[in-house]
């Protein structure tokens, strides 16, 4: 049975709506709670940014049972590897060994806050000297670490939970998923490809836990629901090639002047027909995720939603 998660949205909520929402979707059933962790929202008109892991704290002391994860930290610049790994493990710790890290290579618009955003291939090297760095620290090591990127003369994590926090890593292709497989514990996409999983299996990854994450924007009125979507959410069209290079609001602004309504209705399903966000989320179950992570789009939406996937959504989702 597919593992079905709730999206806190640190783009779209301050903190403390973000830990009333986590403590909802547990009550409403969700299986696990996923939280994005990026600096600025990828528009202006999104409005929030709080620190991941701060509201993480709460949301593991505010809840009992959901399973937690990061959506993604990328810990290639504004926290270096080592520090990553500690409050990975404070975090384990604080939720009973509920906690699972979710790792990526990262965006500028979140990155450049720090200095400037490396080049693609640097930031590949980056990326797998983190990995290199904050797997042993995680598992209890001593560590002594001297790479291109980084150099970690000593260090060791003294509060960890009993088990230590699982890893898993974000891919979009063969290099990233084969290093999924090499180093995590599972695998994270934002796209229901078949391939990618695929990938992933054959590099090693097989019986582990896919990730996946997957955006609707439910409420009452369709034509409401696609302006919400295509004022908070039409950067997501742009592809992973783009969005992560681009640098500020104001640039996200620039690249999606033409998208439409349409457009973000194509790829993001609004409105009340639950068929339509059962169809979105089952593209990823046929393509072997194991855990979705839904996002409801609209920050004011959030208790509207959580009402309705408990009494009609999750029963649904349960059937797949």
């Amino acid at each position: 049975m597919v593992n079905i998660g709730y999206t806190l949205m640190c783009e779209q909520a301050g903190p403390k709506e973000l830990v009333d929402y986590a403590v909802r979707a547990e009550a409403a059933g969700f299986d696990h709670l996923v939280i994005s962790d990026h600096y600025y929202p990828w528009l202006e008109s999104q409005g929030h940014s709080p620190y991941a892991w701060s509201v993480l704290g709460a949301v593991a002391h505010a809840t009992s049972r959901a399973q937690l994860m990061s959506f993604v930290t990328c810990p290639i610049r504004r926290y270096h590897p080592a520090v990553v790994a500690q409050k990975a493990s404070t975090i384990g710790v604080l939720s009973d060994g509920r906690f699972t890290l979710g790792l990526g290579a990262g965006e500028n618009l979140n990155e450049h806050v720090v200095g400037a955003w490396p080049h693609v291939q640097q930031r590949h090297e980056m990326f797998e000297e983190a990995l290199q760095i904050i797997r042993p620290l995680l598992n209890g090591e001593t560590l002594t670490f001297s790479g291109n990127h980084y150099d970690v003369p000593d260090a060791y994590v003294w509060d960890r939970p009993d088990v230590p926090v699982p890893m898993a890593v974000a891919a979009s292709g063969r290099q990233s998923a084969t290093l999924a497989a090499e180093y995590g514990d599972g695998m994270i996409a934002t796209d229901p490809e078949a391939r990618l999983v695929d990938m992933y299996e054959r590099a090693g990854g097989a019986g582990r836990p896919r990730y996946g994450q997957v955006a609707i924007c439910y409420g009452p009125d369709e034509a409401e629901c696609r302006k919400i979507a295509h004022d908070q959410f039409r950067w997501f069209g742009l592809g992973w090639k783009v969005n992560t290079d681009l640098p500020d609001n104001d640039a996200f602004e620039a690249a999606t002047q033409s998208v439409r309504e349409e457009d973000v209705a194509a790829g993001v399903s609004c409105g009340p027909d639950v068929d339509a966000h059962v169809e979105a989320f089952k593209k990823f179950v046929d393509a072997g995720f194991t855990h979705v992570a839904l996002i409801q789009v609209g920050g004011d939406t959030q208790p509207m939603f959580l009402d309705w996937a408990q009494e009609q959504l999750l029963p649904r989702l349960r059937e797949l």
